[in-house]
């Protein structure tokens, strides 16, 4: 229904929304130091971080995620299959944290939710980009249309009348000077020269930030290194410690659905992650490289961003020395259409295909010997596998995960 609505109608519907819903909740922003993240990769995973540096300096802090909404220590899972909610979701969230007495608020910002005016009435204090790759190139049009609506968030940040203004922005990235461009007071890049000398394994990451303190953080991979590098810049760029910003992290605990780890007391190791992008999953899969890799995946949800599935299957050909291809979100497209896509990337291995997701988790976990990892990407947190015509299947990768493991344990035991 909504593809013959003219543009311009849905535009004002949703600035209507945005506005309103600003009006309505009294403009909770301008009570908060409210900090935007966006970027292709990390969005969720620094947001999470920023969350735990800026509670570790003393603060209480909101933080609306692709992974959950958190006010204080209380703290729901985001069942919306989206970052950004609609309908003014986002102003209610905010005058929740403001009644509960919270100082700052952490924002995961989309592209989508940019295009559809989602930011439009929070009045931000800081700007994190992590970094762009292509993605929803379908939905947007072109990559320049999809930068154009991440950078869209920078102008947003320019007309926030809060003072100063913060830009954090990744230098390595080839985007990262247009969003240092933003005028504003403070323009804070971050870079892997910062962390030098540096090491990354599939545990932790141990770095000297710009010289100084010595930080050892137990997260895994050189993906891990670029999220925190984003996250103690802008710490550092609004006068939090470095020693506070050290002690907060040593102790970080996973962060949900992001190269999280399942432990049911197995001699192997098995992670849940996000990675949906050819970008992201090759950096997960080179963490392990070295190990009996097993991959579980599929690709993006079905009716988009079908290039990069032949793309995905490439990476794991290389990578993988296994694979089970499943069903993940193929909506209202054949799934096995989508699998013969990315099936199309392999000249070396042939996978094996289990469409039943639950069925090809439990096919790895037995595959897995002492030593193996078990990586099941594409879905991380999310809470539904979504199917034709707007059905869902109640999901969560790591909770199926534990339950094959309880069962294959429980047989050999």
């Amino acid at each position: 229904m909504r593809k013959y609505i003219p543009k311009k109608v849905l535009d004002l519907y949703h600035l209507l929304f945005a506005y309103g819903g600003a009006f309505l909740y009294r403009f909770p922003s301008k009570k908060l130091f409210v900090v935007g993240v966006t970027g292709t990769k990390g969005k969720s995973t620094t947001s999470e971080l920023i969350r735990t540096v800026l509670a570790g300096a003393g603060h209480k802090v909101a933080l609306a995620s692709t992974i959950q909404f958190k006010i204080g220590t209380e703290s729901e899972p985001n069942l919306f299959k989206m970052t950004m909610p609609g309908r003014a979701y986002l102003q209610k969230f905010l005058r929740k944290a403001v009644d509960a007495g919270c100082t700052h608020a952490v924002i995961e910002m989309t592209s989508e939710g940019a295009k559809q005016f989602r930011h439009k009435g929070i009045e931000l204090d800081a700007l994190v980009f992590t970094n762009l790759a292509p993605e929803h190139i379908e939905s947007h049009g072109s990559l320049e249309a999809y930068a154009a609506a991440k950078l869209s968030l920078a102008k947003h940040l320019e007309e926030s009348p809060k003072r100063p203004r913060y830009i954090v922005a990744n230098a390595d990235d080839a985007y990262g000077k247009q969003f240092l461009a933003a005028k504003v007071e403070v323009r804070a890049p971050f870079s892997l020269r910062d962390a030098e000398p540096y090491t990354a394994d599939d545990t932790s990451v141990r770095f000297m930030f710009k010289k100084g303190q010595l930080f050892s953080v137990p997260l895994p991979g050189l993906f891990s290194l670029k999220n925190i590098l984003a996250t103690i810049t802008l710490g550092d760029a609004i006068g939090i410690r470095h020693d506070v910003m050290r002690k907060t992290l040593e102790h970080i605990p996973p962060v949900a659905g992001r190269a999280e780890p399942v432990e049911s007391g197995q001699d192997f190791s098995v992670i849940v992650d996000y990675a949906h992008t050819p970008d992201s999953l090759r950096a997960l899969f080179e963490t392990y490289k070295g190990k009996n890799l097993i991959c579980v995946m599929g690709s993006t949800g079905g009716g988009r961003d079908q290039w990069k599935r032949p793309l995905m299957g490439t990476i794991a050909d290389e990578l993988c020395s296994h694979i089970f291809l499943t069903n993940e979100d193929p909506y209202d497209e054949d799934p096995k259409k989508i699998i013969a896509d990315i099936a199309a990337g392999f000249t070396v291995h042939k996978p094996e295909i289990i469409l039943d997701r639950r069925t090809a988790i439990a096919a790895a976990l037995r595959r897995a010997k002492k030593g193996s990892v078990v990586a099941i990407t594409g879905k991380g947190t999310d809470p539904y596998i979504m199917g034709a015509r707007g059905s869902k299947l109640v999901w969560s990768d790591k909770r199926v995960a534990e339950e094959e493991l309880d069962k294959l344990l429980g047989a050999t035991s």
